[in-house]
């Protein structure tokens, strides 16, 4: 039988046999309802005083406001999970993952227990109310924005090997060694940060570049490529910026194969597109990467490193990365 709320109608009728000392079991029996509905029913909206009557006139406004009531701040009233999620917000966590570590690390306690959409709500309200917990969330904001979809708009580089011809096995991420590619850039030029993601791992490598230019790009990719095993250099997709022009030069160094995406289609190095986004929550838009030194950078990177992720089961990027590279090592 499926769930239906009591209507005003059976208020009436429980108020009237409640007044008349019918019991509990008469009352669902002439209403066609389980005697622990209506007991439920009388406990809730009943009177909190000894010696009230339960009287629909009064009952029927206090269930339409606790019906659009909601929920999520009964959940607030348990400090201990109150302070799991600050505590963990202000490590950056994001909800989504505070979400489930809070079940992993408190199993068989069910009030231990909160949705990612809650925690959203809670950071949300408590910034309408002067609370600066919304700073440690990716986009730092202090409310629900409508999301924009946007393209790169550059030309295509000559002699570029199109996606279309990357081996498919790089769609499925089940080998290590490959990588997406991508500079974050800083305010009026002011420097990049090259960006390297491995797809299956979510491992990412990052250095300070002090221009755009690809001979920049390309010291600094080989410098970090060539301290990992041959086994975790398969390939690398990048899209079509210029500081990307010089790529058979990079093959030749770091024996990478570079493929490139299609134009305005961002989706197809999303991993990278998505980590660059939680890199810019510690070097937002307008940072000067000039005045950025390599241990903030390093510290930065270690943080997202060493952050558990829903792809990976929970793991971190860092766990899966070290087994990946101690098996090559190993062959």
């Amino acid at each position: 039988m499926s769930y239906t709320h009591l209507t005003p109608q059976e208020r009436y009728v429980i108020s009237h046999l409640k007044v008349a000392k019918f019991s509990l079991r008469e009352i669902a029996r002439r209403l066609g309802r389980s005697h622990a509905t209506i007991s439920r029913e009388i406990k809730r909206n009943g009177p909190k005083y000894p010696g009230g009557v339960y009287w629909y006139y009064f009952i029927d406004s206090d269930v339409e406001k606790k019906r659009h009531q909601p929920r999520h701040f009964r959940r607030q009233n348990h400090s201990p999970l109150v302070s799991y999620v600050e505590e963990k917000l202000l490590c950056d966590w994001p909800p989504e993952v505070i979400a489930h570590m809070v079940r992993r690390d408190f199993p068989h306690d069910t009030r231990m227990r909160i949705s990612h959409e809650t925690i959203y709500r809670w950071v949300f309200m408590e910034a309408q109310q002067g609370g600066t917990l919304y700073r440690h969330l990716r986009r730092r904001r202090k409310y629900r924005r409508r999301q924009k979809r946007y393209g790169a708009g550059r030309r295509c580089i000559p002699g570029r090997v199109g996606i279309e011809q990357r081996p498919s096995i790089v769609a499925e991420r089940q080998r290590y060694g490959d990588w997406e590619a991508d500079l974050v850039v800083g305010s009026h030029n002011s420097g990049a940060v090259a960006t390297f993601v491995e797809r299956r791992s979510c491992y990412l490598m990052a250095a300070l570049l002090p221009d755009r230019k690809a001979e920049s790009f390309n010291t600094a990719a080989a410098s970090l490529y060539k301290s990992l095993p041959a086994n975790l250099r398969q390939t690398l997709t990048l899209d079509n910026g210029k500081e990307f022009s010089r790529f058979k030069e990079l093959e030749s160094e770091t024996d990478l194969k570079v493929f490139f995406a299609d134009p305005y289609a961002a989706w197809q190095r999303g991993l990278n597109e998505n980590t660059n986004g939680l890199l810019r929550f510690y070097f937002p838009k307008g940072t000067r990467f000039k005045r950025i030194s390599e241990k903030a950078l390093a510290r930065a990177v270690g943080k997202l490193n060493n952050r558990p992720r829903k792809s990976l089961g929970y793991q971190t990027p860092q766990e899966v990365f070290d087994k990946a590279r101690g098996g090559a090592l190993a062959n």
